[in-house]
């Protein structure tokens, strides 16, 4: 695992030992990061159950201009630090070692605001990704025309019910699907179809 581009590219990334973490391979993050192309310099970034920090660590390495990690297991959150420190991202990086859900709500009273978010469940609790989804859709987290990848196992259907974030693409890569969602602002409806 490596950062693949920018001010950062090639250098290498840990992952946490013996952790069902499923890091996002660095053929699905290339993909990733072609499609959002310009939505990234001088984004602000949410990598919600951030593992090893690899999406968020790229994100920053193409020109982010902050990010928030998110991930409540402690030896994650400890390699995590390990990359940006290794990558040189410190200072436009704030870790979080919390559940999404409580930190949803610290970044909230914050007053925080983000242009990208990604969340990258455990494939054996995909609940808590819909209602982290769900929590975005209805707070205040996010700026217009803010853009939300969920990556989930490819035979999963994406969470429905959502009022403000619109469906707007999806891609298949091997065992997982990433879904790409558009934030229209209050009073938008979001079921559109992908």
């Amino acid at each position: 695992m490596r950062v693949i581009a920018g001010k950062a590219k090639g250098r290498k990334l840990k992952a946490p030992a013996g952790l069902d973490t499923r890091p996002m391979t660095d053929r699905i993050k290339e993909s990733l990061f072609s499609i959002l192309g310009a939505r990234v310099p001088g984004s602000r970034v949410l990598d919600l159950f951030a593992g090893s920090g690899a999406v968020g660590i790229e994100a920053l390495s193409r020109g982010a201009a902050w990010a928030v990690f998110v991930d409540r297991d402690a030896r994650a959150v400890g390699v995590l630090k390990e990359n940006l420190g290794t990558c040189g991202m410190d200072p436009a990086a704030e870790v979080y070692r919390s559940d999404v859900q409580r930190a949803l709500q610290v970044l909230e009273e914050r007053g925080c605001r983000f242009d990208l978010v990604f969340l990258d469940p455990p494939f054996a609790d995909l609940q808590a990704g819909t209602d982290a989804l769900g929590m975005l859709d209805r707070g205040d987290l996010l700026e217009r025309g803010a853009t939300v990848v969920l990556r989930l196992p490819h035979k999963a259907a994406p969470p429905g019910g959502l009022e403000r974030l619109r469906a707007v693409d999806a891609r298949t890569y091997g065992e997982s699907t990433l879904y790409f969602y558009e934030y229209g602002g209050k009073g938008e409806d979001g079921n559109g179809t992908v």
